[in-house]
């Protein structure tokens, strides 16, 4: 992490509060960008082979795999200093809260296909496809994913600093001068 620090500590000292301070919503948003990799590839890979008639159902198994990443990341990463439940309390509403979000994901995808009509014979493959990302890969995940950040903090992960034994490296940023960099290595 010296390289992160050494990063950190060459910004301003407004912005390295601002990272500081929001740290959590930061880590959830990688978090949410690694997961919504995972869904987007399996869900096309899946979408262009062996389940090109059955989208929704392609878009869904993509989700419940980028949800059991995102159990693991949000646990020991994004809210690793929160709990405040058992660790099978705690997987049991996380995977209601993520089911709940895998509905809401799905909805905008399920509208666009079977209630807008806005699939191949009746619109272009490019259009089909235009339709398919922007419901199922932007709305449904923008909602989904405010949906889910509030459901953690509230639910899931209820009570900040709940492992305080967790070393918050990034708790005091400061600025590493060269000569303390070298004493380091």
């Amino acid at each position: 992490m010296p390289a992160v620090r050494r990063a950190l500590g060459r910004l301003p000292e407004p912005v390295r509060f601002l990272l500081n301070k929001h740290r959590e919503l930061i880590r959830f948003a990688v978090v949410g960008g690694t997961t919504f990799l995972v869904d987007n590839g399996v869900w096309y890979a899946l979408k262009l082979t062996v389940l090109q008639e059955k989208v929704v159902t392609a878009k869904a198994i993509g989700i419940l795999v980028a949800v059991i990443a995102s159990y693991v990341l949000s646990r020991e990463w994004s809210f690793h200093t929160r709990g405040g439940r058992e660790r099978h309390h705690e997987a049991a509403l996380f995977f209601l809260v993520s089911g709940a979000s895998v509905g809401l994901n799905l909805l905008p995808l399920y509208v666009s296909r079977h209630l807008f009509g806005l699939q191949h014979p009746a619109v272009s493959l490019v259009t089909e496809e235009i339709a398919d990302f922007v419901s199922g890969s932007i709305i449904g995940m923008l909602v989904a994913t405010a949906f889910k950040y509030w459901a953690m903090r509230k639910w899931v992960f209820p009570e900040a600093d709940a492992r305080p034994d967790v070393v918050r490296a990034t708790s005091r940023l400061r600025v590493v001068t060269d000569d303390e960099d070298r004493e380091v290595a």
